[in-house]
């Protein structure tokens, strides 16, 4: 063929782009075809791989998708997970410590309560704590989970059988964990 080297023409033979059945006159018809499909784009240069439209798609929804993700954070709707994980710990921490403080609050504010209350309100401060610091860990490898994944985080990951409703000083009910 024109401009062709003999190497090229089995090289292509080889990768399965042209065929060695038919007339010299039909190769010659299909490989100008190819080369035709290969400048307009339609045709990527290996076999199976992108064609020139398939890939600016592709660069395309790239470029959407980091975009998007840089919105995300500059409205701040996204923070990568580690900084969220660092933030929940820290604040699950400051509320146990808080909780820890309690029984010593209330032995000073309030010297005459009775030892069985006493007992009573640290096993629910102390029950809500554990449920905390469970809730929150389920939560962050809920999240890292799905992340690996690519599956969506589930909504809710407290059972319905863990919760106490109790009233609440407006008549309404409150669900607590």
């Amino acid at each position: 063929m024109v401009g062709v080297t003999q190497q090229a023409i089995s090289a292509m033979v080889s990768d399965g782009k042209i065929t060695t059945e038919g007339t010299l006159g039909e190769a010659l018809q299909a490989y100008c075809q190819r080369l035709r499909d290969q400048a307009a784009g339609r045709l990527g240069n290996e076999l199976g791989g992108l064609d020139l439209v398939q890939e600016r798609a592709a660069l395309a929804r790239s470029q959407r998708e980091s975009q998007e993700l840089k919105n995300q954070i500059a409205r701040g709707e996204y923070a990568p997970i580690g900084v969220l994980a660092d933030v929940l710990g820290m604040a699950s921490s400051a509320v146990v410590d808080r909780f820890d403080l309690l029984e010593g609050t209330l032995r000073k504010t309030c010297p005459e309560i009775d030892e069985d209350v006493m007992t009573a309100v640290l096993q629910v401060v102390a029950s809500a704590r554990n449920q905390w610091v469970k809730s929150t860990g389920s939560l962050i490898d809920a999240a890292l989970d799905s992340m690996v994944d690519d599956e969506p985080a589930p909504d809710d990951f407290q059972d319905d059988d863990d919760l106490e409703t109790e009233p609440n000083t407006e008549g309404h009910t409150n669900d607590h964990p």
